[in-house]
Parts: structure tokens; C-alpha cells; sequence
């Protein structure tokens, strides 16, 4: 629709999509002849679920900015939410996105930061189907060997960048220089996998990894190369008498703030540790409403009913409301991390 009009058709990787996570991703790099402001649309047409993620907009890939509600109308066609929204430019290119762009190379610069820690021991997972690098860390005080294990993983659903922008802090606080962090790593041993479907996040799917599979709906069958490492890595802490899984939590995006549990009447070891984690965690935001939601349903293949089903331990997945203020989002991670701390501590050693 002319030379300032531009029109981008979205569909997901499979049909019909398991969940409408529409993500986007473009950049605008102007002619060398626009220097002052010249304004483009951009219509975002999709085939299917419709509009989601709010258009955010950066020059360097790292501070991002919402564009401004003028900037942005949603329409509906046949049901769908399709959105026009408008770019001023500048003469810099302009990258826009449902959410902050975190690929690989930001993992491996976050990871490069926090092994400057000597309590932090960087390895490999393993390699994803197409060939790329899962990372992973290790956390733990120098010299120690705790029986006890902690683990977390993130990004199975590649949109799902509010989980990460989670697991970053909350990695980080058990890693600070508190009395309370200190005696957390001397007594548990940290393991955190952020990034398990790097092959989709780099590829932009919308919820698959690159086997046209949804990983955590993976867990049990263990057909895709991601899911089979962690059951490996799971099954070695299993298999050795000085280790003992302790917790597990999985880091995702969705709607609105909430943790989806297990119901405290299904016993765990530690006895009640999800209760007694959110309940401090509320006790520490009180102006905040920490949401659960639990489910004695465990039929769904995912992480969570997975690893509570095979190791008897408490499981979360802990899900970042997609727009989320982002300040909020390091608030509740710092706070949810300290909380299992002293959840974790003031548990007796099985």
C-alpha cells in the first residue's frame, strides 16, 4: 500500500497452534535519504489467534521502549485482532518486537557476568536438534558438595521473554553477597538451564522447538533432544547417593502473573515448600497479590507434573504476565528467590 505502507503476515509453526503466542519480530532500517521524521505503518496481519504482545521498539537491542497507544490500533477481521501501528523514524534503523529480543549471544553474556562468581561453574547441557548450545550453570559456596539440589530452567516457549526477565534476577539474588545467600549455597547446590530451546527462540516459533514439538508437553515421553537432556540431567542427580533433588522451578510467560502449583495436599519432599514459599513471598510484597493456581490433574505431559510425578519434589511454573512492568517483574524475582531460600533452609535434610 505504497511506499509508506507495509504489511506483515503472521501464522505459528504448527496448526492449529496449542497456544496463541503470536510473536513478532522486524527491523526498519531506513534510506540513507530519510535524516528528519518520516513516519511508516506497519500492519501486523495474522492468520490466526490475533494480536498479543505490545509492539516495543529499540535502537540497540538492549533498552526497549513501548510504542505509544496513538501509535498503535487494533482492529478485528473475521474474529482476529490485526494491529496497524506506526513508526517514526529517524534515520537510525529501528528494531520492533512483541518483546524484548534474548537470543543466544544474551544468554552467553549473562552467563560470562555471573562466572566471574568462583561459586558459579559454567558446562554444557547439551546441543539442541539443530546443533546450537543449551547452557547451563552450576551455583554452590567453593569447596562444598551439598547433597541437596535446586533446579531451574527457562525458555521452553521461545516468546515467553517475561520468564526470562524473571529467571535472570532470581539466578542473581542467589548469588549475592547476603548472609542468607551464603548459607543457601554452602547447604544447596543450584542448577539452571535458561535457555532449553535455543533452536526456537533463534528461528522466532511462536511455542515449538525445531522437531515441531512443544517441549513441556514433552515430559514423559522424552521424544525431542532438549526434553531427553534434562531427564539425563534429572536422572544423574537421581542416581547418586550424595544428591537429592529439592526443587524445581520452570520459568514461562502468560496473561497475567501466576504460579502454577501442585495442591499442598499432595505430599513432596520437603513437606509443604510451595505453601510455605508463596506464603513468604506474600508476606514480603504485601502491596502485591501473589496468584496460585494448583491442579491435582496430572495428565499433561509438562515439566511440572513430570518431576513431581517421577521425583516426589516440589515443582513450580512460575509465569511473568506478558506485559508485566519490567521493574515489577525484578521485584518478584528477587523477593521469590530470597523466599525459597528460607523456605528451603528452614527445611529438614531428608
Amino acid at each position: 500500500g505504497g511506499d509508506n505502507q507495509f504489511t506483515i503476515s503472521l501464522e505459528p509453526e504448527d496448526a492449529p497452534p496449542i497456544n496463541c503466542s503470536a510473536w513478532y519480530a522486524f527491523r526498519v532500517t531506513p534510506s540513507s535519504a530519510v535524516t528528519n521524521s518520516q513516519k511508516i505503518m506497519v500492519r501486523l496481519s495474522y492468520e490466526t489467534c490475533g494480536h498479543r504482545y505490545w509492539p516495543k521498539t529499540s535502537f540497540d537491542g538492549i533498552s526497549w521502549n513501548y510504542l505509544p497507544e496513538r501509535d498503535v490500533k487494533i482492529t478485528e477481521v473475521d474474529g482476529v485482532r490485526q494491529a496497524d501501528i506506526t513508526l517514526k523514524l529517524d534515520g537510525r534503523p529501528i528494531f520492533v518486537a512483541g518483546q524484548e529480543i534474548i537470543v543466544p549471544a544474551s544468554y552467553r553474556s549473562w552467563i560470562e557476568g555471573v562466572a566471574a562468581s568462583e561459586q558459579v561453574e559454567t558446562f554444557l547441557l547439551g546441543k539442541s536438534a539443530e546443533g546450537r548450545d543449551i547452557p547451563a550453570v552450576t551455583i554452590k559456596a567453593l569447596g562444598t558438595s551439598p547433597k541437596r539440589q535446586v533446579v531451574l530452567i527457562g525458555r521452553q516457549h521461545p516468546p515467553e521473554v517475561t520468564g526470562a526477565l524473571a529467571l535472570l534476577p532470581f539466578v542473581e539474588t542467589l548469588l549475592a553477597n547476603t548472609s542468607l545467600a551464603q548459607q543457601y549455597r554452602a547447604e544447596f547446590e543450584t542448577i539452571v538451564v535458561p535457555m532449553l530451546n535455543p533452536d526456537g527462540v533463534v528461528r522466532g516459533h511462536w511455542r515449538h522447538n525445531s522437531g515441531s514439538t512443544d517441549l513441556n508437553r514433552d515430559w514423559g515421553p522424552f521424544k525431542q533432544p532438549e526434553t531427553q537432556l534434562m531427564d539425563g540431567l534429572l536422572s544423574q542427580i537421581e542416581n547418586d547417593p550424595d544428591r537429592q533433588l529439592s526443587f524445581f522451578v520452570d520459568f514461562h510467560s502468560t496473561q497475567r502473573d501466576i504460579f502454577y502449583t501442585i495442591p499442598d495436599e499432595f505430599p513432596t519432599k520437603p513437606a509443604l515448600a510451595i505453601k510455605n514459599w508463596l506464603g513468604l513471598l506474600q508476606e514480603r510484597m504485601p502491596d502485591y497479590e501473589v496468584k496460585r493456581s494448583s491442579s491435582s490433574n496430572l495428565a499433561q505431559a509438562n515439566s511440572k507434573n513430570y518431576v513431581y510425578k517421577r521425583y516426589g519434589v516440589p515443582t513450580v511454573t512460575y509465569e511473568m504476565g506478558d506485559e508485566t512492568d519490567r521493574k515489577l517483574i525484578s521485584e518478584i524475582a528477587e523477593e521469590a528467590a530470597t523466599a525459597m531460600m528460607e523456605t528451603l533452609l528452614a527445611s529438614p535434610v531428608e
